[in-house]
Order: C-alpha cells, then sequence, then structure tokens
C-alpha cells in the first residue's frame, strides 16, 4: 500500500513515516513540499504521487495564534483539507483526517461519543470541524481520526516541555482543572496505518485509554522518568490564554470497538514505552 503523508515533518508525521511497515510505501511531504492550503499543488502532488491512501496532518495548530489569525487558520484547516480531499477523490485514494478534541466545548463529564453534537469555542476547533465537513463532502472514502493531548519523539509536545522545565526548575506550577487522554504518536500512527487498511469509513475517536488531568500527567512524566521535582496543582484561571482551553476532553471510543478495532492502551502503559529509553 502506498501513502502518502501531509504534514509529514509534523511530530505526528514524522512518526508516520518512521513507522516499520513492509507492506507500506511511505512518502511523506512536509511544508516545504506541499503546501495544502495551495490548491493547485495538491492536485498536482496526488496526481503524481497516486497514493493508496493519505494522512493528512497537516495543520495550522498554534491554538492561541489562531485567535488572532483566524484567515489563515481556516486556510490550511478547512480550505486545505477540502483540497487535500478533492485531490484523492480524483485518483480513487482514501483519506484518513486528523482531527481534534477542541471540536467540543469542553463542558461535558463523559467521554465524547463520536456522534455527540460538536460545539468548538475557539477559532482552532471551528476551522477543523469545517475541514472534517469539507472532507467528507469531497471525497467520498474518508475517516476523520479526532484525538487528544499528543506527544510523541518529535517536535514540541508537553511530555518533552516537562522534561525541559525540570532540569531548569525544582518547583513546577502545573494546572489540575483541565481533563483529557494523553496520547502517544507512535500508537496513533499504528491505528491510523491499520484504518487506511480499510474500507470503514467514518468518524474515530482515537486517543489513549484513560483519563488524567495535565498535573497527573506531569506527575507520572517525573514518575517514570525518576526525576525529583516539586509539582504544584493549579487552576486555568492561573493561567489565561486567549484560547479558552476545554475543561473535559476525553474521547470515548465506541466507533472503533463498532468497526472491530481495538482501543488504543491505558495512556500510562503509552507514556512509560516512551520514556524508557530515559530511564
Amino acid at each position: 500500500m502506498k501513502i502518502m503523508v501531509t504534514g509529514a515533518g509534523g511530530q505526528l508525521g514524522q512518526e508516520l513515516v518512521r513507522l516499520p511497515r513492509e507492506d507500506v510505501e511511505w512518502i511523506g511531504l512536509d511544508r516545504s513540499r506541499l503546501d495544502v492550503a495551495d490548491e493547485e499543488q495538491c492536485r498536482a502532488a496526488v496526481a503524481a504521487i497516486r497514493p493508496d491512501a493519505i494522512i493528512h496532518t497537516a495543520a495550522y495548530t498554534a491554538v492561541d495564534r489562531a485567535e488572532s489569525e483566524p484567515e489563515e487558520a481556516y486556510r490550511v484547516n478547512a480550505l486545505g483539507t477540502r483540497y487535500v480531499a478533492e485531490a484523492a477523490e480524483a485518483v480513487g485514494a482514501k483519506l484518513v483526517c486528523v482531527s481534534t478534541d477542541y471540536v467540543f466545548d469542553g463542558q461535558g463529564t463523559e467521554p465524547y461519543k463520536e456522534e455527540d453534537a460538536a460545539n468548538p469555542r475557539t477559532v482552532y476547533g471551528r476551522t477543523k470541524l469545517e475541514g472534517e465537513r469539507l472532507a467528507l463532502e469531497a471525497c467520498s472514502r474518508t475517516f476523520i481520526a479526532r484525538t487528544s493531548w499528543v506527544y510523541g519523539a518529535y517536535g514540541a509536545n508537553f511530555v518533552r516541555t516537562m522534561l525541559q522545565l525540570a532540569s531548569q526548575h525544582s518547583v513546577l506550577r502545573v494546572v489540575d482543572d483541565q481533563r483529557g487522554s494523553p496520547t502517544y504518536t507512535y500508537d496513533l500512527a499504528c491505528f491510523l496505518t491499520e484504518l487506511a487498511g480499510t474500507e470503514r469509513y467514518g468518524v474515530y475517536h482515537a486517543s489513549n485509554g484513560g483519563e488524567c488531568t495535565w498535573y497527573e500527567f506531569a506527575k507520572a512524566i517525573f514518575e517514570i522518568s525518576g526525576i525529583d521535582v516539586r509539582l504544584i496543582p493549579c487552576t486555568t484561571e492561573e493561567f489565561p490564554r486567549p484560547a479558552p482551553r476545554p475543561a473535559y476532553s476525553v474521547l470515548g471510543q465506541r466507533a472503533l470497538l463498532r468497526n472491530g478495532f481495538k482501543e488504543l492502551r491505558h495512556w500510562r502503559a503509552a507514556l512509560e514505552d516512551f520514556l524508557k529509553p530515559r530511564k
């Protein structure tokens, strides 16, 4: 299977193209090789490669900056997704579109189901939701995979930030009133690749199992790494940001089970695997 990856320079894109799969030929295009918001570039690149599937990870992910750059966020997350979807449809390719927990308002108290009504509160969330809609409209072979709290070996993320801060400070304050599910890029990449090999189209939630707060996540990072640092829980209000963060963004995985997939493993087990080399 020939799989094209957009946004191959990002943390999930890099994980995908390095995934050791003998049955997959990876073709990764980073931003320098493909601007997804350029319709002609998308059409030409997909027509030249003629992939069996496209895993679309390219996105405008600067959640706070998007509040002051809504047009740019829309250009990449909505229009860019549409152009990729149209190009995929033109060559008969499947499309795996990576989306986000930010399509929900974060006011829930139990894991969000795939069919729950979306109600994004940020520019980022609204543009990603519009990208979902346009992808499903433009490509008849579309999978939507929403995920949350992503971290891994490549790029900036919470785990790497915590490890860096712990090397500089003996006391850290971490938010304890936002709850979600950390997701390891390796586990996510494996699932997306498996998904691309099927024809079970539709919307999926794909995060590691279980849930925690950012404070609990940080505590686990330092426990597993054997790092002695004092953690102080704090509230979201103590760290105001331009874009409101969802208080609760745990994603239920009913669609995975309904379509014969296994749930992603518990977030703590995935974190332990990721941190093993550091211990």
